[in-house]
C-alpha cells in the first residue's frame, strides 16, 4: 500500500489520503531526529532545575502549584484523566484518524520535548486502523477530544472492536501494543494545540473543495433545463471583472455545456436575461470558492505549524521553553467560519435553482415535474427539504469564533472557540450535498418532458443516464427519500464529478 511520509510538508490531499483512504504513515529521519533532539533539550532543562509551566507545576491558573520531581509523572497521568471530560457522539473512524495524525503533525515540528516513542505508538494506531473513543461535544478549541484519545495510549480509556467499545487495554494486548508510561510533559502536548479542530476542518475542506465542482455541474444542468442564456458566462464579461474564481466557474459551465442544444447561445426574441440564480452563477459560485481557498491554505499551513505550549525553541544554541499561546484556534476557527457563508452561497442558490425547474411559469413543463399534478405530488416536497436544511444550516452559519466565555478562573479570558466552528463545518456540507442532490434529482425528472435527451450536453446526458439506473419511475409518486440519498452519495463520493470529467478534461 502507498505511504505518507511524515517529516514534510503535508497538504489537503496528502492528510486525507491518511484518514479516509487509510494510507499507511511512517516517519522521516529528520522527524525521528528533530523529536529527539527536543527531547533531549528539555531532559537537559529539567536536569537545570528549570521551573516550567506544565511540566513542574500544575495546569492553567494552577500554574504557580510547583511539583515535586517525583510527581511529575502522575501529573501527566491526571492530567488526562481530568481533561477527558468531552461528552456526547464519539467522532467516527475518519475524524478519529484525523486528530491522530494532527497529533504527528503538530509534535513531529520538534518543539515539544515529547519522546519518539510516544509518536510512534500513535502511528501503530493509525496503521493498524484502531479507532479510539473521543467524545465530540464541550471543546473550546483543544484539551478535552484529545484527553480521551491520549488515555487510550496509556491504556486506558475505549477503543472499538467488533462494533462495540472495548477497555483499551485488552485491545492494546490484542494488537500486540504496549501501553506507554507518560514523562514530562508529554501528556499536556498530547492535548495541547488545536488538533482536532484542524483535524475536523481538513475533512470539511476536503469535501468542500469538491462540493465546488459539484455544485458548478448541477447549476449548469439547471441552466440548461431551463434554456439559460450562455453568453451571460462569456470570457470577456469575465475578464472585466477580473476575480479569478468567477473566470473559473464561468469556464466551468460553458466546458460543461459546449455542445447543449437546450441552453441559448445569446438572448433571443425577448428573452433577454435569465433570472439572477442563473445569470449570476459564476458570480456566487466564485465568491463562494475564494474564501474556501483561502480557509485551505489557512489549514494547510496549521497542519504543518507546531501549536503546542509551552514550546522547547533554542536561541543562540541554547534550549529555551517559552509559554505563549500557538495553541490558539482563532486562524482555523475564523476560517471555518468564513466557509460557513460559503456552503451557504451554494445551498442558498441551488434551492432557487430548484425552485424555478419546480413552477410551471418558469420551466414551461408541469408543476413539480409530474404529469398528472393532482393525482401526483410528484417533487413539491424535496424543496420543502431544502426550506427546511436551509433554515438549519442559517443556524449552523451563526459564527462560533465570535464568542467569549472565559474558562479556568479567567486565566483563559479569552477563548477562541475554534473546535465549534470547525465541527458545524461538517454538518453545513452534509447539508449542502443534500440540497445539491435534489437539484439535481429535479433535472433527471425534468428529463421526461425533453423529446430527445440527445438535445442535452454529452456531459449532462452521461449525468443523466448514469442516475437514471438508479430512478426509474419519474412519472409518479414513488419513495423518493433513496434517490435523494443516492444522489447525494454520488456527490459526496466524488462519482459525479468524474462523470463530468471523463467527457470535459479537468474542471478547474
Amino acid at each position: 500500500m502507498a505511504k505518507i511520509m511524515l517529516g514534510q510538508s503535508l497538504n489537503l490531499d496528502d492528510f486525507i489520503q491518511v484518514v479516509r483512504f487509510n494510507k499507511k504513515v511512517y516517519f522521516s529521519d529528520d522527524y525521528i531526529e528533530r523529536v529527539k533532539a527536543s527531547r533531549l533539550d528539555l531532559e537537559r532543562l529539567i536536569q537545570d532545575g528549570k521551573i516550567m509551566y506544565g511540566i513542574n507545576t500544575g495546569f492553567g491558573s494552577l500554574c504557580d502549584q510547583l511539583i515535586s520531581s517525583d510527581q511529575t509523572t502522575q501529573l501527566q497521568k491526571n492530567l488526562l484523566r481530568s481533561h477527558a471530560v468531552s461528552i456526547g457522539e464519539p467522532l467516527n473512524k475518519e475524524q478519529a484518524r484525523a486528530c491522530m495524525l494532527m497529533i504527528l503533525q503538530n509534535l513531529g515540528q520538534g518543539y515539544s520535548g515529547i519522546r519518539i516513542e510516544v509518536l510512534h505508538l500513535i502511528k501503530d494506531f493509525l496503521n493498524a486502523d484502531i479507532y479510539p473513543f473521543i467524545p465530540q461535544e464541550g471543546s473550546v478549541g483543544y484539551l478535552a477530544l484529545e484527553a480521551h484519545f491520549a488515555l487510550t495510549l496509556i491504556g486506558e480509556g475505549k477503543i472499538k472492536d467488533e462494533g462495540e467499545w472495548k477497555p483499551a487495554q485488552s485491545i492494546l494486548k490484542k494488537y500486540q501494543l504496549e501501553p506507554i508510561s507518560l514523562l514530562e510533559k508529554e501528556g499536556l502536548s498530547l492535548i495541547s494545540g488545536t488538533t482536532s479542530t484542524t483535524a475536523l476542518a481538513s475533512i470539511a475542506l476536503y469535501d468542500l473543495k469538491n462540493l465546488m465542482k459539484s455544485a458548478d455541474i448541477i447549476a449548469a444542468m439547471s441552466s440548461e433545463s431551463l434554456s439559460g442564456i450562455l453568453s451571460a458566462y462569456d470570457a470577456d464579461v469575465m475578464n472585466i471583472r477580473p476575480h479569478t474564481d468567477q473566470s473559473k466557474v464561468a469556464h466551468n459551465i460553458l466546458n460543461i455545456l459546449k455542445d447543449s442544444q437546450l441552453a441559448l447561445p445569446k438572448p433571443s426574441g425577448l428573452k433577454l436575461q435569465d433570472a439572477l440564480s442563473l445569470r449570476c452563477i459564476p458570480q456566487l459560485h466564485g465568491s463562494c470558492r475564494h474564501l474556501i481557498e483561502h480557509a485551505i491554505k489557512t489549514i494547510e499551513q496549521e497542519i504543518n505549524s507546531c501549536c503546542d505550549n509551552p514550546i522547547i525553541i533554542r536561541k543562540n544554541g541554547t534550549p529555551e521553553v517559552i509559554s505563549a499561546c500557538n495553541a490558539d484556534s482563532s486562524y482555523v476557527g475564523m476560517a471555518m467560519d468564513s466557509i460557513a457563508i460559503a456552503i451557504m452561497g451554494f445551498a442558498k442558490m441551488s434551492e432557487r435553482r430548484n425552485a424555478r425547474l419546480l413552477d410551471m411559469r418558469s420551466s414551461g413543463v408541469p408543476d413539480f415535474l409530474v404529469k398528472q399534478p393532482g393525482l401526483h405530488s410528484g417533487l413539491m416536497i424535496p424543496q420543502y427539504t431544502q426550506a427546511g436544511l436551509l433554515n438549519d444550516m442559517r443556524a449552523l452559519a451563526y459564527p462560533a469564533t465570535i464568542d467569549n466565555t472565559p474558562t479556568c478562573n479567567g486565566q483563559e479570558d479569552y477563548v477562541a472557540m475554534g473546535y465549534n466552528a470547525s465541527k458545524k463545518s461538517l454538518s453545513l456540507v452534509a447539508k449542502a450535498q443534500h440540497v445539491l442532490a435534489i437539484e439535481l434529482l429535479s433535472n433527471v425528472y425534468f428529463n421526461q418532458f425533453i423529446h430527445d435527451l440527445n438535445l442535452r450536453s454529452t456531459a449532462t446526458l452521461n449525468i443523466s443516464q448514469h442516475i437514471q439506473n438508479i430512478i426509474q419511475d419519474t412519472d409518479q409518486d414513488t419513495y423518493i427519500y433513496e434517490y435523494i440519498i443516492d444522489i447525494k452519495n454520488l456527490i459526496s463520493s466524488e462519482v459525479l464529478i468524474n462523470i463530468v470529467e471523463n467527457h470535459t478534461g479537468q474542471l478547474m
